[in-house]
């Protein structure tokens, strides 16, 4: 096979790994319709149907899953290969694509990546906001982060921030209207706002929990969002109450500004953390980051007086 084919090899195994035309595009940066004719070249030079086509999503057929599974980790091989020749740089170089919610982002990710990144200017950190639950493998993602240390068993997880307490608030104008909720079925009384999930369109359930007790809150309200903090401001409007971390809306708290409610009921969770294949071997780039990213209790504590 000539040379110049290994280029729509690779575009192939793309597809073929984000199940979407138009992701893979986006991980190849390169337009849809160009994959797209790629992918048809290749399959008419080999003479066979490499992918399953349909409105929804793009599937290997036999011989495309055939060739994935032999080819795939060949490239992934030369792949690290090629990375670990650019750590023989003197300064580390390297494109690091993340998936995190808008909170972990704003609250973590960003306050280290504004120290980091001027101390490495050939790194380059793509993040993505998206609440969707990720196979970053497929995707193409570097790492992802979410709550908790519970993972897969082929990912290693790295803790990056302390624990998160999530809490109920609500503007002090919807207060001067409605009773405080006593108990988290008290919430059925009252306009809550909601968080869309990308993952299958759900919604996401308010989980509270006092000693051994554990309630999921049946929640409605005039208003469904997917980011958080547009759930903040609207909130801070008064359009009902909001479920949010509690350093999000603690300055807001201070100000009063926003209410706060259910304190005994709200749980703590573990914190933020990074997670990743063990598969692979990790660049020079991405090993400083995740050194960077990395949770110190110690750091965190208050300085005694």
């Amino acid at each position: 096979m000539p040379r110049d084919n290994f280029s729509d090899l690779m575009a192939f195994i793309a597809v073929a790994r984000a199940g979407s035309f138009t992701r893979a595009a986006a991980q190849l940066q390169v337009s849809q319709p160009a994959l797209s004719y790629t992918v048809r070249e290749l399959e008419a030079k080999l003479g066979v149907r490499l992918l399953m086509r349909t409105s929804r999503s793009v599937a290997p057929t036999e011989a495309g899953q055939r060739l994935l599974d032999r080819l795939a980790p060949e490239f992934d091989e030369i792949e690290a290969e090629i990375v670990a020749l650019s750590d023989l740089r003197e300064m580390p170089v390297g494109t690091i694509r993340i998936t995190a919610i808008d909170y972990a982002i704003r609250s973590t990710l960003w306050p280290k990546l504004v120290k980091f990144l001027p101390q490495y200017p050939d790194i380059k950190v793509e993040l993505a906001n998206e609440y969707a639950s990720v196979d970053i493998v497929a995707q193409g993602y570097d790492a992802g982060v979410r709550f908790g240390e519970e993972l897969a068993q082929d990912m290693i997880s790295v803790r990056i921030g302390p624990d998160v307490r999530n809490t109920v608030v609500g503007a002090k104008a919807y207060f001067s209207k409605r009773a405080a909720p006593k108990m988290p079925h008290d919430l059925t009384e009252h306009a809550c706002i909601n968080l869309r999930l990308s993952t299958q369109g759900g919604l996401y359930e308010w989980e509270f929990s006092k000693g051994k007790r554990t309630v999921k809150a049946r929640i409605d309200g005039p208003l469904v969002l997917n980011n958080a903090y547009d759930i903040l401001e609207a909130a801070r409007e008064g359009f009902g109450l909001a479920y949010l971390p509690e350093d999000m809306v603690e300055p807001f708290v201070v100000k009063g500004e926003l209410v706060r409610v259910l304190d005994d009921w709200c749980p703590t969770w573990s914190g933020l953390h990074l997670y990743y294949p063990n598969r692979r071997q990790p660049s020079r780039a991405f090993t400083l980051l995740v050194d960077a990213l990395r949770y110190n209790a110690e750091a965190n504590l208050p300085s005694s007086i």
